[in-house]
């Protein structure tokens, strides 16, 4: 059947066509989850110069024992208290955290560049305080 305008051919825009299939257009831009700012703090409540962003306390609080194990010069560390100071939140929330580090064995399936032994952080909760 033909149209008004003399053919029977549909022209559909591009944005039209993602509209349909459920994709976001082009303009519309997905938005990454905003990464915050976590401050380490010592055992008498002052900042440090250490700075860690992270969306999340627990990605910071790996980040941050890497970086005192190699600081304090010691390969394997356990049982290090981080303390982490949320920026921009009042009352401050400071995040608790016991962590570890230590060499493992690399999975299977690694790729070529990878070495065989990694270093492996890890960091468990021990709460949250509000100063």
């Amino acid at each position: 059947m033909p149209s008004r305008w003399g053919s029977s051919t549909l022209f559909l825009t591009e944005k039209t066509i993602r509209r349909i299939q459920g994709r976001p257009a082009k303009e519309e831009k997905i938005m990454a989850k905003a990464k915050k700012n976590f401050v380490l703090v010592d055992s008498n409540n002052n900042d440090t110069n250490h700075v860690f962003k992270s969306a999340q306390p627990r990605g910071a609080a790996l980040k941050a024992v890497n970086k005192l194990a190699k600081d304090m010069g010691k390969k394997e560390v356990s049982g290090l208290a981080i303390r982490l100071r949320e920026r921009g939140t009042k009352p401050a929330r400071v995040h608790c955290f016991t962590g570890e580090r230590k060499r493992v064995k690399a999975p299977a399936n690694r790729p070529a560049w990878l070495p065989e032994m990694i270093w492996k952080a890890n960091v468990k909760k021990s709460g949250v305080e509000r100063l």
